[in-house]
């Protein structure tokens, strides 16, 4: 009599593999330095110690940091709020022309990176820019834009689009007849937009709260070139790591996790709170677009584009600036391409760097969002559950932190990276895979599971199946997402500053280093370099989805 077969406890097939990779990528190149990072931050001189949270909490030098990161980041939310939800609603409901180009102009507001907003605004409002000598020239005494006023500014007009993007999309799909069932009790529309429709969009408002919270409170750019001496915790983490009076790993590392915990507490908060005011409605009956009275649309133009003008302010500047003649640092009348050729001569290897190391972070962030995608979406498990988390910690990790652990983790054998191109790979691969697995699971879940199981009952393997089928449809939504990271690669500061050597220098370095010695000219046609290829990128990634029906 033959004995049945045992049932194996684990079969082993090539999506298992893959699970498998990414577990032992994350653990290796996320969790193991946040922990080395963490030990590190109670590790003074070879000892077990707390002298440097104890320090943290009672020294004004070392706490301000944080109050001053909190004031800026909690006022610029406030702000971009105040910018990005009237912004939406008038997208969103009423029927303005040029909708498609403000769209764009919006997006390309975001995808900028701050610290160039904040350079064109020091071109502008610093102690010699040219708004404030022609103020200066007619009596007015202005303020300079150093200073924390500066930062809150600067990210108020460069994450306000997290608002707009977030609420303009969800006050597409509100149920019409919630409204109207509001309207028919005798509510005015202002009571209406405050009774209804903002407890509705709510949990979507919060997340670009969030968004614009995190953005300013891991940049490091802005405060660095605004600063003058105001310290904010990303900029003395980073002092503290690599400081001309001697490193102190151990105080870099305190301040690194206490980052973290900020970060991390403010995406439970927001969490909690959407938890308690999350409604249920049914998509079936979106609002109709509302046609303006003359005067009406007047007046929703005029903000809209006042916002939208003051917000590419920025990219003008430095477009124009980068096409005048210096003398020394300050900018003549003259026309000229002398930046650019000093650029092209001095710095060819940075812009060569970043171009290169950001495509070849794109490459493994297209195959890891292809493959972890399937894996999250078509094998759910606890476990794929547990790897879609813990792919998604970056999110709120500012950039310095990831810096700092990397190299804490990774500077002695057997695996020594520090001072390397690879490391700066791996920083952008992990700290930008959550966008490209977001636009991955976003399309994979609008693809029937009928068109794959069709093509395996014909007779075509399943993995046959994945490549030849599910992955061609997958291409549009993967590659919007990953040519968005890559902008954001390119345009990356906060990492980078951290972790690279004098021969893996990228733009945004140059662009750095440039205006803290007085090049405004060769920072400018670098700044221009940068946001030509976000303009080219995002054209790129509207064609595509344009064409496939992706959203942005």
């Amino acid at each position: 009599m033959a004995t049945p077969k045992r049932k194996k406890l684990f079969q082993w097939d090539f999506w298992n593999f893959v699970t498998i990779a990414a577990f032992l990528l994350v653990l290796l190149f996320l969790i193991y330095p946040l922990f080395n990072i963490f030990i590190n931050s109670f590790i003074q001189e070879g000892k077990f110690t707390l002298e440097t949270y104890k320090d943290f909490f009672s020294l004004k030098y070392y706490y301000s940091s944080l109050t001053n990161s909190l004031i800026v980041c909690s006022l610029a939310t406030i702000f971009a709020i105040c910018l990005g939800l009237p912004m939406a609603y008038i997208m969103a409901r009423f029927d303005i022309p040029f909708k498609k180009t403000i769209h764009i102009l919006i997006i390309l507001t975001l995808l900028s990176p701050p610290f160039i907003g904040a350079y064109s605004w020091i071109l502008m409002l610093g102690n010699n820019g040219f708004l404030t000598r022609f103020f200066h020239g007619i009596g007015l005494n202005t303020k300079s834009i150093y200073g924390l006023h500066g930062m809150i500014w600067v990210f108020t007009i460069q994450f306000y689009p997290h608002i707009y993007l977030y609420v303009s999309g969800a006050l597409k799909t509100i149920d019409s007849s919630l409204e109207e069932a509001a309207e028919s009790l005798g509510s005015t529309r202002w009571e209406k937009l405050k009774t209804v429709t903002i407890p509705l969009i709510f949990p979507t408002l919060s997340t670009g709260a969030l968004m614009v919270f995190m953005a300013s409170f891991a940049d490091f750019g802005t405060p660095m070139l605004m600063g003058q001496g105001i310290k904010v915790l990303p900029i003395l983490a980073y002092e503290q790591f690599i400081s001309e009076m001697g490193s102190n790993p151990a105080m870099a590392s305190t301040l690194s996790m206490i980052l973290l915990a900020v970060s991390t507490s403010i995406l439970f908060l927001q969490r909690y709170l959407v938890s308690r005011k999350t409604f249920t409605m049914s998509s079936m009956r979106p609002p109709a677009i509302i046609k303006l009275k003359p005067f009406q649309k007047f007046l929703a133009m005029t903000y809209v584009f006042i916002v939208v003008g003051v917000s590419i302010i920025p990219q003008a500047t430095v477009i124009t600036t980068s096409f005048l003649k210096t003398n020394g640092p300050v900018f003549t009348s003259q026309f000229s391409l002398d930046s650019y050729r000093e650029v092209l001569y001095r710095v060819p290897k940075a812009i060569v760097n970043t171009f290169t190391y950001a495509s070849v972070a794109i490459a493994f962030m297209l195959i890891a969002g292809l493959l972890l995608s399937y894996v999250v979406v078509r094998r759910s498990s606890k476990l794929s559950s547990l790897l879609d988390a813990l792919i998604m910690i970056p999110y709120v990790i500012p950039g310095t932190v990831l810096g700092i652990s990397l190299i804490i983790a990774f500077n002695k054998p057997p695996l020594e990276l520090t001072g390397t191109w690879i490391i700066l790979v791996i920083a952008y691969f992990i700290r930008k895979l959550p966008y490209t697995m977001r636009s991955s699971t976003a399309i994979l879940y609008q693809i029937d599971k009928s068109v794959e199981e069709a093509s395996i009952s014909l007779g075509v393997p399943p993995m046959k199946t994945f490549f030849k089928t599910t992955a061609v449809l997958m291409i549009p939504g993967v590659l919007s997402g990953a040519i968005l990271s890559w902008v954001t690669t390119i345009n990356e500061l906060s990492s980078t500053i951290v972790l690279y050597a004098g021969s893996t220098a990228t733009i945004t370095v140059a662009i750095y280093s440039e205006v803290f010695t007085a090049n405004f000219g060769t920072a400018a046609a670098l700044a221009s370099i940068l946001s030509l290829s976000t303009i080219i990128s995002l054209i790129i990634v509207t064609i595509i989805s344009g064409k496939k029906g992706v959203s942005i």
